[in-house]
């Protein structure tokens, strides 16, 4: 079950983060369709046998005290997620910017929507039958890709001609 939501897992200002402290969630969360799990802290693609781009949702906060902007909600915070042998994964969580001075948010995670993004890949990828997961639409801003770490690195899900497409 995943856990509700807190503001213990933040990501500070930087770029991209881990959040291992959030591994037993995702374990307890895939505990009775497969073996347990383990955290990869290291983050790299070496190795990695599957790859998967998805958003969490999150909320960050500006802290340049000269920016009119003092935080914003987000929907979309980019998340790419690692398979590796042995059961191993690992998931990078990215920053976004802020749309007035262009400084690296604050994030303070949805931990429950990242917990059910990364149990569900992980079911995925052991061949678990899992019902799709169906997200309606929800009218917000756009993504902007300017902003967005993951885009950056080349991890995010953009929009291209009214789908989304994995970079």
């Amino acid at each position: 079950m995943a856990r509700k939501k807190s503001t213990k897992a933040t990501l500070g200002t930087k770029s991209s983060s881990m959040f291992p402290q959030l591994h037993p969630f995702v374990s307890n969360a895939v505990s009775d369709k497969i073996p347990s799990p383990s955290f990869n802290n290291t983050d790299t693609d070496k190795g990695s046998q599957n790859k998967y781009s998805t958003f969490v949702m999150g909320k960050f906060q500006c802290y340049n005290n000269s920016c009119s902007n003092t935080g914003w909600g987000s929907k979309k915070v980019a998340v790419l997620i690692r398979g590796y042998g042995n059961n191993l994964y690992n998931a990078v969580v990215f920053g976004q910017r802020c749309q007035s001075c262009n400084r690296l948010g604050n994030l303070t995670l949805d931990e429950a929507s990242y917990v059910d993004r990364v149990a569900y890949r992980l079911k995925k990828w052991a061949g678990v039958a899992t019902e799709d997961q169906i997200y309606s639409k929800k009218e917000g801003p756009p993504h902007k890709s300017e902003l967005c770490e993951g885009c950056k690195r080349g991890y995010c899900q953009r929009k291209k001609d009214g789908e989304y497409w994995f970079v």
